[in-house]
């Protein structure tokens, strides 16, 4: 079988190559490995994504989480929610940096936030890519305030104004959201919040038909299940359990719930053509909802546990089994 001849850019690209002479083409190389090499050594965002951006009003700006706990919102994002153009390029460091040394406003900005500004960071997205480039999120505040400074001193152009009112809607943004977070701080509801969350996302936008097939038991379930009983988690398989750890489920959550739920769900379970899992006949709304709180609990006391006799008098303490007015106890974990 013969390879067909390349066409279009890579007919061109070959065409190039061709016409390189051998030191430029070492030359090539070594800029190709020496990016590679640079790419490889930038931090890596562990959570964020594009698709689920930082929302104040209007505004979407993508945020990440770097390895070291670092919060960055994208270059891109960050100058488009102060309602400036982009432009192509490096032209969002570029816009930032004009923007912040001009007349207007650069007697409000400090030497470290000018140094944040003209330096970005470098990162990799969690998909893989090529470089990207942020700022550290709490940068966006300061900007926003240094803006309004200027704007109360009368220092800002007539063409400047709306970044002034971008500023001010997001610091308002900001305020309602931060008071809010720092209340579920104070009083411990941060942790329900979360809970409740999932499961009013659940009920509120996923369809009755489509909610049974929603991912209830997490890896972090499953993980700490396997520590406690003395098993080497399989992270290449990771769908993969022990038979009898539905015997452990079963008592560790849903004989827990309310009485005779396991009993229901069963029966519920054995009415199908084809067995499903239990927690998929749960109601949307209750039902999944306290599903999820227990769940919450016990993964908690799953951390703190050092194996699985520790947990399990830690959970008969906390969530008890229904209808049982004595401790059992199970089997030793597997060595």
């Amino acid at each position: 079988m013969t390879t067909p001849p390349p066409a279009g850019r890579a007919k061109g690209g070959v065409a190039r190559q061709a016409s390189l002479t051998p030191e430029q083409r070492s030359a090539n190389a070594r800029r190709a490995a020496l990016a590679r090499k640079e790419l490889a050594s930038l931090p890596k965002a562990t959570h964020g994504s594009a698709d689920h951006p930082l929302r104040l009003g209007d505004v979407e700006i993508p945020c990440y989480v770097l390895e070291d706990g670092t919060r960055v919102l994208s270059q891109r994002g960050m100058v488009a929610g102060l309602g400036m153009t982009y432009g192509s390029g490096q032209g969002g460091a570029d816009r930032l940096t004009g923007f912040a040394g001009g007349k207007a406003i650069s007697s409000f900005i400090n030497k470290e936030m000018m140094a944040l500004i003209t330096s970005p960071i470098k990162f990799r997205h969690s998909s893989g890519g090529g470089v990207a480039f942020g700022y550290p999120a709490t940068l966006l505040v300061d900007i926003c305030d240094a803006v309004l400074a200027a704007r109360r001193a009368g220092a800002l152009q007539k063409q400047q104004e709306h970044i002034a009112h971008q500023a001010e809607l997001l610091v308002r943004g900001f305020a309602r959201v931060g008071i809010i977070a720092l209340v579920d701080e104070a009083t411990g509801y941060q942790k329900d919040r979360a809970k409740d969350a999932l499961a009013k996302i659940l009920e509120a936008y996923v369809a009755k038909e489509i909610q049974p097939w929603v991912k209830t038991f997490d890896s972090d379930f499953y993980e700490h299940m396997f520590r406690l009983r003395g098993l080497e988690y399989p992270p290449e398989k990771p769908s993969f359990r022990p038979q009898y750890f539905g015997v452990l489920t079963n008592d560790i959550v849903y004989r827990r719930l309310a009485p005779g739920v396991l009993a229901a769900l069963k029966e519920e379970n054995s009415k199908g053509e084809k067995r499903g899992k239990l927690h998929q006949h749960l109601t949307a709304g209750f039902g999944r909802q306290n599903l999820v709180k227990h769940l919450g609990k016990v993964v908690a006391l799953m951390q703190v546990s050092n194996d699985w006799p520790d947990f399990m008098q830690k959970l008969n303490k906390v969530a008890p089994r229904y209808g049982e007015t004595i401790e059992l106890a199970l089997e030793e974990p597997d060595r």
